[in-house]
Parts: structure tokens; C-alpha cells; sequence
């Protein structure tokens, strides 16, 4: 049989450690990303206490609307920056795209003087209505611009962003294409109908037509300039990275890949990639074999057949760990990270684990 475990030089590769984001001291945005089940808000955490340790006022903001923040920390956390329980200078928060869609839904019927009755808002309602099923995307898009107006405005050394399996991130990076094309649709119906647009929401009840048009389009040119914006800043690598995440499974591999290529694509910087749940980072599938081998005939049936269980999984593991190596090996940190006999929740085990990110354990030893 082929020897599928891992081997390399780790003296010609990049440091095996997240260092490189701690002494990167003009980072403002970090993105931590990858498949759905693969650690993404273990990783996250864990970079957000190295940072908070290393004296840096840290805020880790969950854009999954499936969260998990409050349960990786053991304590509530809201739409708002909460503090995390034994840090000065790190909270969280977890943000709510409908939540913010309906806000700016509400602030605009203020500004064009609809009324709190609910047949007053039908202008701005229908507008937006047709507006998302036009262009698919719009409504996470000023969602996400909401997010980012208020995370500029706090006070913040470096935010980490807990994204949504790579999907929904990956939609996220496209947000200012998608908007540039709202803008033009907009600016295309505005020309050739002139205030039809406004007239029709003033028909309902949502304020006069010239309000309406104004404030539709002036959140949106507010939208595109917030995103536009942020966008340069995530291309700049002095300011952002990404951090992928990945577990060593076929698919886990093959989405990494992907996401590399689109954020490449998007001019992002991404030069770590954290590999989760692996067995015994510190040895290889023949060394475990060979202690296999002189021991299995000692053992009992059920053992004999844990352990054969464990070797096949460690085999498998050692195979796509030596791809991954392959792939990033010569340009990216690969960071293994072990899988452990408990799970990761609360901040004292968040703290010790996040330690293995920083120190990685001895692959030579």
C-alpha cells in the first residue's frame, strides 16, 4: 500500500501558526471562512482572544444567521457589541440581515413623511419589494452596508467576521457588483420614466412622489459609497485577510480550493488556512500502523475493530493533509489543528485551545 501520510520539510514552509496575524499590526478586518460544520466559529473565537490577549480591542461579529457565538462562549449575545465575560477588551455580536432590512425600511418611510399606518408605508414596501425581486442579492447587500456603517463607527482595533458557510460569504464579496447594477437599473428607470417611480409609491400612501424617489435612491447611492468604501479596504492586504477553514475531508478540500480561487478573484489577501479535527497532528498513519500491527493481535475483537476504524479515518485524514500541504504548502501558514475529547465551548477552553493556534504542536517530535 502507498504511504499516504504527509511528509515534508517544515523548515523550507511557512511558520505553521496564526503569528503572522498577531504582528500584523495594521489589520483591521478578518474574515474567517470555509464550509458549513468545519470549525469556522470555534476558529473565530479563538483568533478573537489571541488578539484581545495581545492588547488589541477585538469585536467578533457573527453574519451567519445561523449563530453560534452564544453558545461558544457560554453567554448571551445580542445585535449589540456584548463584552465577553473575563476580557476588558473583547465582545461579540450577532447580527439579524431582516432585522436590519426592515430598520432601513422604517427610517426611509420617516424620511419621506409616511405614516406609522400600515396603508401609509405600502409605497416604500412595494418599492422594495420590486426591488429585491429584480436583483436578487440587493436586500443582504444594504443589510450588509448597515453592518458596516455601524462597525466603522465603533471604536475597534480589528473586527473578525464569523461567516456563513463559503456560499453566502462568497455573496457577500459580490455585494458591490450587485449593487452597481441596482444603481444602473434605478438610474436606467429614473431617465426613461422621469417620477412615474415616485408617482406610483405616492399613489399608496407613501409619501409625496419626489420624496419617495429621492429617498429610495439616495440610500441607495448612500449604500453603494458605504460598500464601494469597505470594498477597497478588503482589497488592500494591510488591512484585511481572510482565513480559511477546513476540515481533512475531500469535500472540506475541494470548497477550500474554491474559496481561495474567488478570493483571489476579488483581490482578498488570504495566506492562512486552519485544518480542523485532525488525529494525532504529531504522528503519521505508518507510525500508527506499525504500533497497530505489534499490538492487534493482543487486543479484543471490539478494540481491534476501534482501532482499525481509527487507522482507516487516520489514513484518510493523512492523505488530504499532504494535498493540503501540496496546494498551500509553499505560500500559505497550514495550521493543524487537533481533534479533542471534548468539546470547545466556554471562554477557559477557547483560551487553552486557542493557544495550539499560536504554538502549534511539534510535528517533528
Amino acid at each position: 500500500m502507498a504511504d499516504l501520510s504527509y511528509d515534508y520539510d517544515d523548515e523550507d514552509l511557512p511558520d505553521p501558526s496564526l503569528k503572522n496575524i498577531l504582528e500584523q499590526d495594521t489589520l483591521q478586518w478578518i474574515f474567517v471562512g470555509g464550509k458549513g460544520g468545519v470549525g469556522k466559529t470555534t476558529t473565530s473565537c479563538c483568533l478573537g482572544t489571541q488578539l484581545a490577549k495581545h492588547n488589541k480591542k477585538t469585536l467578533i461579529v457573527s453574519t451567519d444567521p445561523a449563530h453560534n457565538l452564544s453558545d461558544a462562549f457560554c453567554q448571551k449575545i445580542g445585535r449589540e457589541p456584548t463584552p465577553i465575560q473575563g476580557f476588558t477588551n473583547l465582545s461579540a455580536m450577532e447580527i439579524d440581515a431582516t432585522e436590519d432590512l426592515d430598520k432601513m425600511q422604517r427610517s426611509m418611510e420617516d424620511a419621506t413623511g409616511a405614516g406609522p399606518d400600515e396603508d401609509d408605508s405600502t409605497g416604500i414596501q412595494s418599492l422594495m419589494t420590486e426591488l429585491t425581486n429584480s436583483i436578487p442579492g440587493i436586500d443582504e447587500a444594504m443589510s450588509f452596508s448597515e453592518l458596516m456603517k455601524q462597525v466603522q463607527n465603533l471604536d475597534y482595533d480589528v473586527v473578525v467576521f464569523d461567516t456563513a458557510p463559503t456560499g453566502h460569504t462568497l455573496r457577500l464579496l459580490s455585494f458591490p457588483t450587485i449593487l452597481e447594477k441596482a444603481f444602473g437599473k434605478l438610474m436606467d428607470l429614473k431617465d426613461r420614466f422621469g417620477g412615474l417611480i415616485g408617482q406610483a409609491a405616492g399613489l399608496f400612501g407613501g409619501g409625496s412622489p419626489d420624496q419617495v424617489q429621492e429617498a429610495l435612491l439616495g440610500r441607495l447611492e448612500e449604500t453603494r459609497a458605504i460598500i464601494n468604501k469597505v470594498n477597497t479596504a478588503f482589497q488592500d492586504p494591510a488591512l484585511t485577510t481572510f482565513v480559511c477553514v477546513c476540515i481533512p475531508e475531500f469535500l472540506s478540500i475541494y470548497e477550500t480550493e474554491r474559496l481561495v480561487q474567488e478570493l483571489s478573484k476579488f483581490g482578498i489577501d488570504s495566506h492562512n488556512i486552519v485544518v480542523n479535527q485532525v488525529l494525532f497532528p504529531e504522528k503519521d498513519a505508518e507510525e500508527l500502523g506499525e504500533w497497530y500491527d505489534s499490538n492487534k493481535d493482543d487486543m479484543q475483537k471490539e478494540a481491534r475493530e476501534i482501532c482499525g476504524k481509527m487507522m482507516a479515518r487516520k489514513r484518510m485524514q493523512d492523505k488530504y493533509i499532504g494535498q493540503c500541504f501540496d496546494l498551500y504548502g509553499d505560500d500559505f501558514h497550514v495550521i493543524l489543528m487537533p481533534l479533542l475529547d471534548h468539546e470547545v465551548r466556554g471562554v477557559e477552553k477557547l483560551k487553552d485551545f486557542s493557544e495550539l493556534l499560536i504554538n502549534p504542536i511539534d510535528l517533528e517530535e
